[in-house]
């Protein structure tokens, strides 16, 4: 039996299909973000990352890396081992305190990695509700989904953003039916947000839970950087929060926040909390010394705002297909997968520009995109570059400026 050939089947499909993934090998300059450099083929380049979810430089920040530093010197450098068998150290729980007291809950749990703390956690919850049905959102993110999928109760899924739908599902669950809502507060494709405050509004009426996932918004939204949730004051009404480590706070690891019985339950149940080595002091301390910054500092979120508004307005006057929401995101529409990549390839060899393309499954067929991600550190001269690279490479391949391309949508 040649097993080799399922493989190589697999792998020609996803070249047929125009979705094979290519990653650009990049060495990163503390220091000097979003500059980096790209060991291309044909050796080492100068480039700008401009598609980064370090979305306020603070995985250069010298509190983080010092932090960073001074832990892994007087520590060492890995956990040791689970979080029950001796991986429970110092710089993790007064991580996890911190986080707590970001959200306003009375305890949170950490997890590997942010995709892991959706799909552990989402699962496990659901799991330990009799009869439990989950509503999720139509654009949830595939680790929600997945953490939908392996909770293995009934799910009915809700039109993206639509509350009368999400309304009608509540209403045929019937008042007594326990009932959990899953969505995310900043969905990082389109850049758009979810009316928390309504949705905890029919949470209240029909007696359901609320589980809502701010990777993309902690850090970057709320007085203290606690996210959208914390932004529109709807926090202390939302059961569950999870976020992650690895964007704003420029670090690795995901987390939940809740009540205290709700994140023991996950801590004593979650086979992916309980069976996988706990996150290194190092990554620990570093993430502590982001977010306590981020908590008290608002200058690298209202340069990060300010930045996105720029792009944003220079794409849009030079005609640019800009798909407009209020959010950091900077999602700009090609609609075509091959050109997708194609534009993105020239950027990248012919302007040092790095924006990876985004195609099917990460979004849906027909809306392929590339996905601008602007920082604190990205200053006008390297925004009116990536405009005149933009419509360089937009009239190379042929691509609609915004009039015809909003016509053809």
């Amino acid at each position: 039996m040649d097993y080799s050939k399922f493989f190589s089947a697999a792998l020609n499909r996803l070249h047929d299909e125009r979705r094979y993934r290519v990653f650009a090998d990049l060495e990163r300059i503390a220091g000097r973000f979003p500059h980096a450099v790209w060991h291309s083929p044909k050796g080492p380049r100068n480039v700008v990352i401009w598609c980064s979810n370090d979305y306020l430089g603070m995985g250069q920040h010298p509190k983080v890396v010092g932090a960073m530093v001074e832990t892994a010197t007087r520590v060492g450098t890995g956990a040791g081992g689970t979080r029950n068998i001796a991986g429970t150290h110092h710089p993790l729980v007064q991580l996890e305190q911190e986080l707590a007291d970001l959200h306003g809950k009375q305890a949170s749990l950490l997890f590997t990695s942010g995709y892991v703390s959706n799909q552990t956690g989402i699962s496990t919850i659901a799991k330990l509700i009799p009869n439990c049905l989950i509503l999720s959102d139509a654009l949830n993110h595939n680790s929600m989904i997945e953490g939908v999928r392996q909770a293995g109760c009934e799910r009915q899924i809700f039109r993206h953003n639509d509350m009368a739908h999400l309304e009608e599902l509540l209403i045929a669950a019937g008042p007594d039916r326990p009932k959990l809502i899953a969505c995310e507060s900043l969905y990082s494709m389109d850049g758009d947000i979810a009316p928390l405050s309504k949705i905890c509004d029919l949470a209240e009426k029909y007696g359901a839970m609320t589980y809502v996932d701010e990777v993309h918004a902690v850090g970057m939204y709320g007085p203290r950087g606690g996210g959208i949730a914390e932004r529109d004051g709807v926090m202390h009404r939302i059961d569950v929060l999870e976020g992650t480590l690895a964007k704003a706070f420029g670090c690795l690891g995901g987390y939940i926040a809740g009540k205290a019985e709700i994140i023991d339950a996950v801590r004593s149940y979650a086979p992916g909390f309980i069976f996988t080595t706990a996150l290194p002091p190092a990554i620990c301390s570093a993430a502590t010394a982001a977010i306590r910054h981020l908590k008290t500092s608002n200058w690298e979120r209202e340069r990060h705002q300010d930045r996105a508004a720029r792009v944003k307005a220079i794409l849009n006057a030079a005609g640019l297909p800009v798909m407009s929401n209020d959010t950091h995101i900077v999602p700009l529409f090609v609609g075509d997968p091959e050109k997708c990549k194609q534009a993105s390839d020239m950027l990248l060899e012919e302007h040092g520009i790095y924006i990876q393309p985004i195609n099917y499954p990460t979004v849906a067929k027909g809306t392929e995109r590339l996905r601008i991600t602007p920082s604190p550190y990205h200053d006008d001269g390297l925004i009116d570059r990536l405009a005149e690279a933009l419509l360089q490479v937009w009239g190379r391949l042929g691509l609609p400026l915004k009039q015809q391309s909003l016509a053809a949508e």
